[in-house]
C-alpha cells in the first residue's frame, strides 16, 4: 500500500516563494515522489507473504504437471520417472531463481534423499502429517525464520488422483514390474509408494525474502 504525503513543510516551501517564482511541473513532481512513504505493518506483509507463496507453489505445480504429461504422453510411467530423476528439481530452482525465492518440495517419506526436511522444515512437516492421521484437513502455514528476515511458507501436498498411483501407490497393483524395476535403478532408498488417494504425500516449502515481499507492495 502506498500513501503519498505532502508534509506541511513542502506546502510552506512551494507557496512561500514570491510571485516572480513559479514551481515547475517538474520540480513539484520531485518533490511528491520524495515525500511518497511505504507505511506497511507486519500483518500486510505476512498476508501478501502468503499470497505470493500460495502463486508460486501453484505455477510450480503448474510447470511441473505439464510436463509429467508430456513424459507420459511420450515415454509411459517409466518415462515419467525418469523425466522426475532428471527434471523436476531444476524446473524448481528455475521458479526460484524467477522470483528470488527458494521453493522445495519434502518428505518424510522420501523418494529423491534430496528432499529430506530440514530443521525448519521437519517440525511443518510433522504437524500436517500428524494432522492427516487424525483425520483433519491441514491448511497453508507460514512461519517467521531467520530472526524475521525470511519466511517460511508450507502447504501440504496429498495424492490427487489414481494417476500418481502408478508410481506413488502398492507395488504389483498400482506400479507395475517395468516402473518398479526403473524407480529400483533410480531411486534405490526409495520410501514413496504404498500411497493411497488423498493421503499426504510432503509438503511444499518456500523461502521468500521479507525485502522481496516488501517490494511487491
Amino acid at each position: 500500500m502506498k500513501k503519498t504525503i505532502l508534509s506541511t513543510l513542502a506546502l510552506v516551501w512551494m507557496f512561500s516563494c514570491g510571485p516572480q517564482e513559479r514551481i515547475s511541473k517538474e520540480t513539484f513532481e520531485e518533490v511528491n515522489q520524495a515525500m511518497e512513504v511505504k507505511r506497511l505493518t507486519e500483518v500486510e506483509i505476512i498476508e501478501e507473504a502468503m499470497v505470493w507463496g500460495d502463486s508460486i507453489t501453484a505455477e510450480a505445480q503448474r510447470q511441473l504437471i505439464s510436463s509429467l504429461q508430456n513424459a507420459i504422453a511420450e515415454g509411459g510411467v517409466v518415462g515419467a520417472i525418469e523425466f522426475c530423476n532428471v527434471r523436476a528439481l531444476p524446473i524448481l530452482q528455475e521458479v526460484s531463481n524467477n522470483h528470488q525465492v527458494e521453493i522445495r518440495r519434502v518428505s518424510n517419506r522420501n523418494r529423491n534423499p534430496a528432499d529430506l526436511p530440514d530443521k525448519d522444515e521437519k517440525p511443518l512437516l510433522e504437524a500436517y502429517e500428524y494432522t492427516s492421521e487424525s483425520g483433519g484437513k491441514s491448511e497453508p502455514n507460514i512461519q517467521k525464520i531467520e530472526k524475521g528476515e525470511v519466511f517460511l511458507y508450507t502447504k501440504p501436498i496429498v495424492i490427487p488422483g489414481g494417476l500418481c498411483l502408478s508410481c506413488h501407490g502398492e507395488p504389483g497393483k498400482e506400479i507395475d514390474e517395468k516402473t518398479l524395476e526403473k524407480l529400483a535403478e533410480l531411486y534405490p532408498q526409495d520410501q514413496a509408494k504404498n500411497h493411497k488417494i488423498g493421503e499426504l504425500r510432503g509438503m511444499w516449502s518456500v523461502r521468500i525474502p521479507k525485502r522481496e515481499v516488501v517490494k511487491r507492495l
